[in-house]
């Protein structure tokens, strides 16, 4: 049995007028993940030289619900696209030296872009499910490969750009650029083709924004969360899987709020005594899934000044946690200050659930779920 040839593939319909069109949409799907990576990868820094913006208190919800529905959005781009192109990678090294580097550094870009779009986008379906069959770190993993990806994307798109402005300059159905083999029609029309694509790519989107649409939660029947939990808000980890010790959080719950020599020690009941305000926040995950919620609970503002904190100042956010990671988390100094950062005690008017972190949990505008620290019991001023 041979390997397949160049000339095996007869199809019109394998043409760069489809593969450049599918190719734009595929490139702003792209561009669209890898941008709010970026965000969400930076939200996520210890220290960032500029914290993001507090508001608007939903936009990690945006930039996540958005990272997700592109990197979705693309694979069926993504498969489209290779079958367009398949062809081309049996085709013969041209003889000429200038053609054949060409040649040689697009087949290179396209087989790096490949590998590295493929890892993401497992990756990252699997991350939503929160399943990790590997050892590496999927965070500093997923964040190197995406510039790897990119980097690719524009060396790809680069090469190609005389093809690309050909084939989207010219009618949908002109065979000026085809290559000599595809000479056969298709059992459809170019036209069907793409629009069976933009539908699938649509599909594959509305069957998994409900995570982050609440209307569309009945039909998205992909989604990883769609709002179930306890207290209407889903659970990432538990307080079992986080080895919460129910002893910890019940009579000798004690949370310490610390200013170099200053310290308060503050019951639940103490807590409870201080001013208490609600606030509309939504929680969002870098999975995708965010979820809106009514908090109750102490300004966090409000602790600090008990310990005479200045403001503008990052608090170090530790946890009960025993067990998992983002047992504690930085927060920065805007967030600190803000009306609406909260020591929560209750969600949606009921005492918070224990995993949802009773007795008490950190919620900030505009912050990653992972760093919405959960068993609260100390905040300490970083010098």
């Amino acid at each position: 049995m041979r390997a397949p040839a160049e000339t095996d593939f007869t199809s019109r319909l394998r043409s760069p007028a489809v593969a450049a069109r599918i190719g734009v949409w595929l490139g702003v799907c792209f561009a669209m993940a890898f941008v709010t990576g970026v965000i969400s990868h930076y939200a996520q820094l210890p220290h960032p030289i500029v914290p993001l913006p507090t508001s608007p208190s939903w936009g990690y919800r945006l930039t996540q619900g958005l990272h997700v529905a592109s990197g979705t959005a693309a694979i069926p781009l993504l498969l489209v696209k290779l079958w367009c192109v398949y062809p081309k990678l049996f085709a013969a090294l041209p003889r000429s030296l200038r053609t054949g580097l060409l040649t040689a550094l697009e087949r290179g870009s396209i087989a790096v872009l490949v590998s590295a779009s493929i890892f993401q986008l497992a990756t990252g379906l699997a991350n939503s499910a929160q399943w990790y069959p590997w050892q590496f770190p999927f965070r500093s993993s997923h964040y190197a490969l995406a510039w790897i990806a990119i980097g690719a994307l524009a060396v790809h798109i680069a090469v190609k750009l005389p093809v690309i402005r050909g084939a989207l300059g010219a009618p949908l159905e002109s065979t000026e650029l085809d290559r000599p083999e595809a000479s056969v029609p298709g059992a459809v029309s170019r036209r069907t083709v793409l629009r069976t694509t933009w539908v699938s790519a649509g599909a594959a989107v509305l069957l998994t924004a409900g995570a982050t649409v609440p209307w569309l939660r009945r039909v998205s029947l992909f989604a990883v969360r769609t709002g179930e939990g306890p207290q209407g808000v889903p659970v990432n980890r538990s307080a079992r899987a986080a080895a919460i010790d129910p002893a910890a959080t019940g009579e000798a719950y004690r949370l310490v709020v610390r200013h170099g020599d200053r310290s308060r020690e503050l019951s639940l009941a103490d807590l409870k005594a201080l001013p208490q305000r609600t606030e509309d926040l939504p929680i969002a995950c870098v999975e995708g899934w965010s979820a809106g919620a009514t908090w109750t609970g102490v300004r966090v503002r409000d602790l600090l000044d008990l310990v005479e904190a200045p403001s503008d100042t990052e608090v170090l956010v530790r946890s009960l946690q025993r067990r998992g990671g983002y047992a504690q988390s930085v927060l920065p100094g805007s967030y600190a200050d803000h009306d609406d950062t909260l020591l929560a005690l209750e969600l949606n008017g009921e005492t918070l659930d224990s995993d949802h972190g009773y007795p008490a949990r950190l919620i900030a505008p505009n912050r990653p779920g992972v760093l919405q620290t959960k068993w609260v019991n100390e905040l300490e001023v970083l010098p």
